[in-house]
């Protein structure tokens, strides 16, 4: 890196934080609902600009531009169907959430269930996010820092870290130690803050880089000319489908099926997203917000789809503007070559705070579950909310500290996003068939929920990794495959309310924690959303590959 890219680099990333601490400077951080819900005050730009970036990290802009080099347009599915997942979130999860007054998704559990329930719940969350989430963010935003800024020479070179463990351990660390200056000192409103302001870098870098690919691929005749080369050699390859075929790292019958339950468990029961959602001032101001995010998920795949692809042609033979070793370094090789050097530190900050924002919610809502979860139920149930904080505080610090040494390991893993939402459905499918059986039901007992979350997650784990269950792999999807254990899941539970049910019917709770008046504009802009993805799929689609 330049020192002009330098200088801006710590510029832009300085700017960040002097906004973040002069916004949220007079918070109070010290009680429960300040620190982790940054006292039920955020407002709609906030929650959207939060979603947003919590949503895209690296594991997006790395991973499924990924995804898209090796497999097309097909996956941009990951960002158009969460749409549908919004709306359902605005419509559906929101209002009784926040009716119910909830901290977390395992305290809504405990109401609707028991005590054993949110136990188990909060233990699989956290040792999804330590073993799963938490490693693969640093490992992505280590891999993107390294190959878009050019730092191996400087690792290697002038550090003498010559190891891809080493590199990926040293970038890593650097960027845990940053992010938990943000989620462990500063709450969530820390975090919502920080996350805005980054949200405005990363969309303007994220179109910068499709507009200067453009360029690139256009040469001297410029970005149209561009565009028209994209078009033609992308289409010819069969990249610019919508549909995936059924052998394909997205089936399009998946999106009816796995694919949609893994996006409707994310944006409406996964804690690390719905937690700003949580703390909305009430509940039109969270609607706004989660529909906002849905608007600006639909141009998503422009800066996070595109780019892929965009690479994918220039590696053609017939090109051969840039290396492309591997899928999850596609993304890194395109910007290194695209991107004038002046911008190159603007980049690396809008960088940082995408790795930043999905870092920091993740160990923000980590605290918030271990504290309040297991913590105060188990420990020490009289525990004062300053206390309770600061243990969040330190169990917070030492998962970091776990994970900057495992997230290096990941190299080993292949596609990193197609891994990511592999991982991911062993939990996901399980809490979210709970969740919903506990929402419209009022008979099922607590030892189905019980029973679902333990056997989901074993049916999962065998059907991936254990033989001969895992031939089942082999004939289906494993997005078809998750299905089926979801709807298993969720016809076991109803069969056991039948025949086992509660002693009393089960009442929602309203601990009029919130104004629940909802926007008047909710049903009109759901529907609207619903009608533009129908229109992305059909214009780009070819049904003939089925």
């Amino acid at each position: 890196m330049s020192i002009i890219a330098i200088l801006s680099f710590l510029a832009v990333t300085g700017l960040v934080a002097l906004g973040t601490w002069l916004l949220t400077r007079k918070s109070e951080h010290t009680s429960k609902d300040g620190f982790f819900l940054a006292g039920r005050t955020l407002t709609f730009p906030v929650i959207a600009g939060s979603l947003l970036l919590t949503n895209l990290s690296t594991e997006q802009m790395v991973g499924l531009n990924g995804s898209a080099y090796a497999s097309g347009l097909a996956v941009m599915a990951w960002e158009v169907i969460a749409v549908v997942a919004l709306v359902l979130m605005a419509m559906i999860f929101l209002p009784k959430f926040l009716k119910a007054g909830i901290t977390t998704v395992p305290q809504y559990l405990e109401q609707r269930f028991d005590r054993g329930t949110e136990l188990f719940c909060n233990v699989i969350f956290l040792l999804a996010y330590a073993v799963i989430l938490v490693p693969i963010i640093l490992y992505t935003g280590a891999q993107g820092m390294i190959g878009i800024l050019g730092l191996e020479n400087i690792l290697s070179g002038t550090l003498g870290i010559v190891s891809e463990y080493g590199q990926l351990f040293t970038i890593s660390l650097v960027v845990a130690v940053i992010g938990s200056l943000y989620a462990l000192w500063g709450g969530l409103n820390s975090c919502a803050v920080s996350d805005t302001l980054n949200g405005i870098g990363l969309l303007i870098g994220g179109f910068l880089i499709t507009y200067f690919a453009f360029v690139a691929l256009g040469g001297e005749s410029g970005m149209l000319h561009g565009i028209n080369i994209f078009m033609q050699e992308a289409s010819a390859a069969g990249r610019l489908n919508s549909v995936g075929a059924n052998n394909s790292e997205v089936p399009f019958w998946g999106l009816f099926s796995g694919i949609l339950f893994i996006n409707v468990f994310y944006w409406c029961t996964n804690q690390q997203i719905i937690q700003r959602t949580l703390g909305a001032k009430s509940l039109a101001e969270g609607q706004k917000g989660v529909l906002l995010t849905g608007f600006l998920k639909l141009i998503g795949p422009l800066y996070l789809v595109i780019p892929g692809l965009i690479a994918f042609v220039m590696a053609m033979d017939k090109f051969q503007l840039i290396q492309v070793p591997s899928s999850d370094k596609a993304y890194g090789a395109l910007v290194a070559f695209v991107l004038p050097k002046p911008l190159l530190g603007f980049f690396a900050a809008v960088l940082l705070g995408a790795i930043l924002s999905s870092f920091n919610s993740v160990l923000n809502s980590t605290c918030t579950m271990f504290s309040l979860g297991i913590y105060q139920r188990l420990i020490d149930p009289n525990a004062e909310d300053r206390k309770l904080v600061a243990v969040g505080r330190w169990f917070g610090l030492i998962m970091t500290v776990v994970c900057i040494f495992v997230a290096p390991l990941l190299c080993k893993a292949g596609g990193i996003f197609n891994y990511l939402q592999t991982m991911n459905a062993l939990y996901f499918i399980p809490i979210l068939a709970v969740v919903l059986v506990g929402m419209f039901s009022k008979h099922v007992p607590a030892c189905a929920a019980k029973t679902a979350l333990a056997l989901g997650i074993l049916l999962i784990g065998l059907g991936y990794f254990v033989h001969p269950f895992s031939l089942v792999l082999q004939v289906m999807s494993q997005y078809y495959f998750v299905a089926l254990v979801f709807v298993f899941l969720i016809v076991l539970m109803l069969v056991i309310g039948k025949i086992s049910p509660r002693a009393t019917a089960y009442v929602a709770v309203d601990a009029k924690a919130t104004d629940l008046t909802p926007w008047a504009g909710t049903p009109y802009v759901s529907a609207g959303l619903i009608l533009i993805v129908v229109a992305i799929y059909w214009y780009f689609a070819d049904f003939s590959i089925l």
